[in-house]
């Protein structure tokens, strides 16, 4: 049987299923119990009814219709993964394409039902589709799965062990950790919070894992106390000796599948502390007698904003990345023509050049090597199936990063194979300046983060070109690549957690992309770090973590301005003096070579 015909095979078995339930409607979201970025393969059901692996899109089946809503940064993919499946890309965000919500309640008589999972579906997001459906009298079913009786056999949970991230590399100690937590709860007059977000209880318990792709995250739950901690997880993940240290801090462990019973068991009268963008409705329902308070998860801010000592161990992790890069690039550059090198090629040899470092864990994502077309799509990753030979004229967009035990790197370099043309260079000149100029941004401490966003678009608005992505995310410590709450992209909701404040890291990745031609994006990650003090009040300014060149050879030296050429010849000479002592041979002679002044 071919691909598409076992998907079209799928989606007939949920219309049975639909229509012995009594239900009009299926969505499947990118989304797991713990609303995770990366999803175990046991909650990937979008992809197995569809198809399509990006990390992003709302698959919605009807008895005669089935579409998979995505941003700009998959369009591309989704007509390549769905061709031929009767599945339709919905190019969510253009004008004329209405949101999963209310296409069914255009399309959806009144009275109609539709299953979401409840167990992978947001409070937030649920009373999003709750206040569209309902204008048009539609039903949200959420408490089942139809997936549950046609998907066998599902995948198990992932089983990998929990270890203690332990210093000079974890910073914090579980009892500051938690007292801060309880600090907070005492601002919400909470008696209990309960913690769904892997990231945010890796965090607070000093613990990683691998359980989830590339984030070094493990599957728990934990309900947090003005005097307890209870930790939910299966009970081998967790070793004897580990499990004496957590007792010794005051943190019970349960079993993981206990989260509801436990939340059920909370009296009337008690406040749970929950983040409705956190926190499945699924689970929440569970805590039907507790008195509800919402907010931002506490954790969220406190993990954002690194302390002095992470701060220092990140620098020492750029500097290991940038060692790595070196060693790749005079590799890449030394082959280049000389023997076969493929999108999957750059993966495998980029990878081999980080595991050779001190620290190194794993990739923080999955490498993004796309040249020349591939290049237009900002989310491309090559399959053994589908990816480009690196030959002839074009160029090279490597989005790579590398989960290191001090710290989490993110970078983009663009650099060319063969002729670079006019055009090329004008392009990855605006991006170019846009990089720079929030480089060098200076601005108020506290100044809501998607604000800045204008400051790296000037330049690529200029000339009359524009790109769908955020300019900047927020980055974990050891942690996950995509970190909030700070977000640099114009379309974010402004909020009153938005703020840019010190200690925050961010990437900073304007970019352009002409489909069918290529696509340019520049990424390092920043720092925001006090500039000044005034009598108008605190300002910041960036600290440039990444330290990796930027190819000089696709730049269109007329169009820099004197201040730009300046920051970038002092970029490169900062670049060399931290890595060269890390690299010897055409390691060193690559980083001499490319740091030239311009």
């Amino acid at each position: 049987m071919s691909g598409q015909q076992e998907f079209a095979g799928r989606l007939k078995a949920l219309r049975a299923t639909l229509k012995s339930s009594g239900l009009d409607a299926y969505v499947a979201l990118s989304s797991d119990p713990h609303l995770s970025e990366y999803l175990p393969d046991r909650w990937q059901g979008r992809r197995w009814l569809s198809g399509f692996d990006g990390s992003a899109g709302t698959l919605v089946v009807t008895a005669d219709f089935a579409g998979l809503w995505t941003d700009s940064r998959y369009w591309e993919q989704a007509d390549n993964d769905l061709a031929g499946t009767g599945i339709a890309t919905m190019r969510a965000g253009a004008p004329d394409v209405p949101g999963p919500a209310q296409w069914l309640a255009n399309q959806l008589p009144e009275g109609a039902r539709v299953n979401i999972d409840g167990n992978a579906l947001s409070v937030q997001a649920h009373r999003q589709w709750q206040e569209v459906l309902s204008k048009k009298n539609i039903k949200l079913v959420s408490d089942r799965d139809a997936l549950d009786g046609i998907w066998t056999p599902r995948p198990a949970l992932p089983h990998e062990a929990v270890f203690e991230h332990l210093p000079p590399y974890a910073c914090r100690t579980r009892p500051e950790n938690l007292a801060g937590l309880r600090t907070a709860m005492r601002e919400h007059r909470a008696d209990w919070h309960l913690l769904s977000s892997l990231d945010d209880i890796a965090w607070l318990f000093n613990l990683r894992g691998s359980d989830v792709s590339y984030n070094p995250v493990f599957l728990a739950y934990a309900l947090i106390g003005r005097t307890e901690a209870r930790l939910f997880v299966a009970q081998e993940k967790i070793g004897t000796e580990l499990r004496q240290a957590l007792a010794a801090d005051g943190i019970r462990i349960e079993p993981y599948e206990d989260i509801a019973g436990a939340l059920a068991c909370l009296a009337e009268g008690q406040t749970l502390l929950v983040d409705p963008a956190r926190t499945t409705i699924g689970l929440l329902q569970a805590a039907a007698f507790a008195t509800k308070a919402e907010a931002l998860n506490p954790t969220q801010l406190m993990k954002s904003r690194k302390n002095a000592a992470e701060i220092e161990n990140v620098r020492a992790a750029m500097e290991q990345d940038g060692a790595a890069l070196c060693e790749f690039f005079a590799w890449f550059e030394a082959e280049q023509g000389s023997r076969r090198i493929t999108e999957l090629t750059i993966d495998e040899k980029i990878t081999e050049a980080r595991s050779r470092r001190k620290g190194f864990v794993s990739p923080s994502f999955g490498t993004i090597a796309a040249y020349a077309a591939n290049g237009a799509m900002p989310h491309y990753h090559a399959t053994e199936a589908s990816h480009a030979v690196i030959e002839g004229d074009g160029l090279l967009l490597i989005d790579s990063g590398g989960q290191y035990l001090n710290g989490t790197t993110d970078i983009t370099r663009v650099v060319p194979v063969g002729r670079v043309s006019a055009e090329q260079k004008r392009d990855y000149t605006a991006v170019l300046k846009g990089m720079i100029a929030l480089s060098q941004a200076v601005f108020p401490e506290g100044l809501a983060a998607p604000l800045l966003d204008t400051i790296a678009r000037a330049p690529i608005w200029r000339t009359g070109s524009e790109y769908g992505h955020g300019t900047g995310h927020g980055v974990g410590y050891f942690m996950n690549v995509h970190e909030g709450p700070q977000s640099i992209a114009y379309r974010a909701t402004v909020t009153p957690h938005s703020a840019m404040l010190p200690g925050m890291i961010t990437s900073n990745e304007p970019g352009l992309y002409r489909p069918g031609k290529w696509g340019i994006r520049i990424e390092n990650l920043v720092l925001a770090t006090p500039a000044c003090e005034t009598e108008f009040g605190r300002f910041l300014r960036f600290e440039t973590l990444t330290l990796c060149p930027i190819d000089t050879r696709c730049i269109d030296t007329d169009l820099l301005a004197a201040d730009e050429r300046a920051w970038l010849n002092r970029y490169h000479e900062y670049v060399r003096s931290r890595l060269e002592p890390l690299v010897d041979g055409p390691a060193l002679q690559w980083l001499v070579l490319r740091t030239q002044a311009i």
